[in-house]
């Protein structure tokens, strides 16, 4: 009986070791991109992933002005953090932020042409990126 408990347990460790590798792979697959992505977006268009991020939601929204709230909850960034980000996107001129009239807590924020003009250049880094890292 005790030989039964020890390979059962065995094989429970090594289903553990093998979940735990799983997600270490995952977790540096993340990372890689992550970089690749960081390193090529500020290098080529004084981006970082983030605000690259926020663009393009935004861009992906057409022509109208999106809740901060709704953008927030699509990207892996506290309220705070995506609040600096669109500060930065802000001080470059990038996007415009107004409150509803409706609800004077709800803060929108919008893509001005030269925010749509640095998301369409970068695009296409974004994505040979991902499938150069992704590959």
């Amino acid at each position: 009986m005790q030989a039964h408990a020890i390979m059962a347990a065995a094989m429970g460790h090594t289903k553990e070791n093998a979940l735990v590798g799983e997600w270490r792979e995952i977790l540096d697959r993340h990372a890689r991109v992550s970089c690749a992505l960081t390193h090529a977006l500020e290098h080529q268009h004084g981006l970082g992933m983030s605000e690259f991020e926020v663009l393009e939601r935004l861009a992906n929204e057409g022509d109208c002005s999106v809740r901060v709230h709704a953008i927030a909850e699509h990207l892996h960034l506290s309220q705070s953090a995506l609040s600096r980000v669109i500060d930065r996107l802000e001080k470059h001129g990038l996007v415009k932020r107004g409150v509803c009239d409706n609800d004077r807590r709800a803060i929108f924020a919008e893509l001005t042409d030269e925010g749509r003009e640095r998301y369409e250049a970068a695009r296409p880094t974004h994505r040979e990126v991902l499938e150069r890292e992704l590959a």
